[in-house]
């Protein structure tokens, strides 16, 4: 039997935290063509806001294509499959031994040089199986939705009344009336019930007709429920549930959050939250304060130092350790390129052969041109690009970093050998793609000459929706360089 496991946009994964005489042994065998002699790596995830990543087990794939890793889980989990920069996803249980195909990224996919989502393929996988459970589940709600979800607009209450239906089957399907604590959690029996109680509450938020509001949805579906930190069902709802707070809380709150703030007390923070009806529950609510101050660390409000302050503070001091995890991993996470902050050094070898850093542009605004010469949005940008080049070559360092791979010839005569100033073809492995965080190409960074980031990602040479364009502030740092240096 073959069962596929589609890619989602979001990958989800869980730490392995300590070791316990409970943890059985978990196999995973197959075949990568594609990746021979490469390291396939199996990642957790150590919390569902940061998506910090730490690896599990990692193998080699052998000259006949082939690969085996064994490692210990306690615990029904979900982890990501890392080849080659792609990714893919599965489901792991105790003693749960699996058979896969890890493909290469689908060829009339663009590549992306932080890597490209993959679709594992699945042999003989046991109906017995967490991964063959939850496919069988979001196939039938896919079935469901392509079905009736036509109905939301035109008939909305008989789409009501056909989501009723539906829930109502897979609740005696599933038996989830049972409570949760017949299953002990980290069981493949919990993880399910759980993922499909939450799938059922964000159904609640397309729903047309007879829907629960806020407050609704958090009394039947939060305020009564244990945190399962490590179910990407469910964090995936509180993500969603308490997207951007800050504009939700009332006024008199939000005062006592930023005097909170600005005295860097977590204390005062949390006194202040508590008057929130949705934040009752005090680990939640700690793990909302974290997230709220991270989507408020780049706004103009909220000041960054405090913010980072107070993440230490409850990384460090925190009742809760998984509390603790997110803190620690989201002040990483906000630092490691933000505006304002010192800007992540490389380590490139031009065309010429000489090995470059970061340091060596020092004193001098250096922007960064990520660029795929064979990516025919990349090439439109040239010629603007030169042009801003020779306008402002004195005052701005330009380079270029690309992928190395093989190019047409045609590609490497028309475009990248017309480029006139420095350029880097960079190995797919190098650090450079995964701390400027390219995902697309084009993309630009502009640095300052004391190595601080400006502009991440930085305006391009063509005009985006707004029509704003890097030219503007190119203009700027020319006028006072013209001035330090004495000129009109």
């Amino acid at each position: 039997m073959i069962k596929h496991l589609l890619l989602s946009s979001c990958f989800f994964a869980f730490a392995l935290v300590g070791f316990s005489q409970d943890k059985k042994l978990v196999t995973i065998k197959g075949t990568a063509p594609s990746y021979v002699g490469q390291t396939v790596s199996f990642m957790a995830i150590d919390d569902y806001f940061s998506m910090m990543e730490s690896r599990i087990a990692s193998t080699t794939v052998l000259p006949d294509s082939t690969f085996s890793v064994s490692f210990y889980a306690n615990e029904t989990q979900k982890i990501i499959v890392r080849a080659n920069k792609n990714k893919s996803f599965l489901y792991i249980q105790p003693n749960g031994v699996y058979d896969i195909y890890l493909p290469a990224k689908d060829k009339f996919e663009p590549y992306r040089p932080s890597g490209n989502n993959v679709e594992i393929t699945f042999f003989n996988l046991d109906t017995t199986d967490i991964n063959y459970n939850i496919l069988q589940f979001q196939r039938w709600s896919d079935d469901f939705i392509g079905n009736y979800f036509y109905l939301r607009q035109s008939k909305p209450l008989e789409f009501a009344n056909k989501m009723e239906e539906f829930k109502s089957n897979v609740e005696k399907k599933y038996n989830l009336n049972d409570t949760l604590e017949k299953f002990a959690k980290g069981t493949p029996e919990n993880y399910l019930k759980v993922f499909v109680r939450y799938s059922f509450a964000s159904m609640d938020n397309i729903q047309y007709a007879a829907d629960r509001n806020r407050y609704e949805k958090h009394d039947f579906y939060i305020k009564h429920s244990p945190v399962e930190y490590q179910n990407d069902e469910y964090m995936g709802y509180i993500n969603a549930f308490y997207e951007k707070m800050t504009p939700r809380l009332s006024m008199e709150t939000n005062n006592r959050v930023y005097l909170g703030l600005l005295k860097s007390s977590p204390t005062l923070i949390m006194n202040a939250l508590g008057s929130e009806y949705t934040l009752i529950n005090m680990r939640l609510r700690e793990m909302v304060m974290i997230k709220m101050l991270s989507e408020e660390f780049y706004s103009k409000d909220f000041p960054q130092t405090n913010i980072l302050t107070v993440l230490d503070s409850v990384a460090n001091h925190s009742l809760f350790d998984a509390n603790a995890i997110i803190a620690r991993n989201m002040k990483l996470r906000l630092t490691e390129l933000t505006v304002g902050g010192k800007a992540p050094e490389f380590v490139l070898k031009n065309t010429a052969g000489e090995t470059k850093l970061l340091t060596n542009y020092s004193k001098k605004h250096v922007y960064i041109h990520f660029y795929d010469p064979s990516s025919s949005k990349s090439t439109l940008e040239l010629e603007p690009l030169k042009k801003l080049y020779e306008t402002y070559k004195e005052d701005i360092q330009f380079i270029t970093v690309y992928p190395k791979k093989d190019y047409k010839p045609e590609d490497l005569k028309n475009y990248l050998d017309v480029i006139p100033w420095e350029k880097f073809q960079v190995d797919e492995s190098n650090l450079v793609w995964k701390n400027y965080k390219i995902e697309t190409f084009p993309s630009y960074v502009l640095i300052d000459g004391y190595g601080y980031v400006v502009g991440a990602p930085a305006l391009g040479p063509m005009p985006n929706g707004s029509y704003e364009t890097i030219d503007k502030s190119f203009f700027y740092i020319q006028k006072v360089n013209t001035e330090l240096r004495g000129g009109n």
